[in-house]
């Protein structure tokens, strides 16, 4: 199993998560809001006339959990949904998962899942 976060523009968070749902390789997700810097290095913006700086930038994380043969089609569905072309799109990161149990039950494996 892996765990797949990714960090995507707040806008395109609903995108994603259709696109997801309807690939059917994920039960669920966490999702949070972050803010967060990358190469952007923050953007400037104008407000009653005055320029100000934004260092951090608000981001959406959305943490799944899914097989190893998934995480292709998940990733794609990512990118896909969540790609605009412009700086700032976001970032996806694979990580391995050791072990999964479901509290409530004791399953443990992609039965947890």
């Amino acid at each position: 199993m892996k765990q797949i976060k990714a960090v995507i523009q707040p806008e395109k968070l609903s995108d994603v998560r259709d696109a997801l749902e309807k690939t059917g390789c994920y039960r669920g997700a966490m999702i949070t809001d972050i803010m967060g810097q990358g190469t952007q290095k923050g953007i400037t913006q104008a407000w009653r006339g005055e320029k100000y700086q934004m260092d951090l930038i608000p981001k959406v994380s959305i943490d799944l959990v899914v097989r190893d043969e998934d995480v292709d089609a998940v990733k794609k569905v990512i990118m896909d949904s969540a790609r605009t072309g412009e700086i700032g799109d976001g970032k996806i990161f694979v990580y391995n998962v050791e072990e999964v149990v479901r509290i409530r039950t004791g399953e443990t494996g992609d039965d947890a899942v």
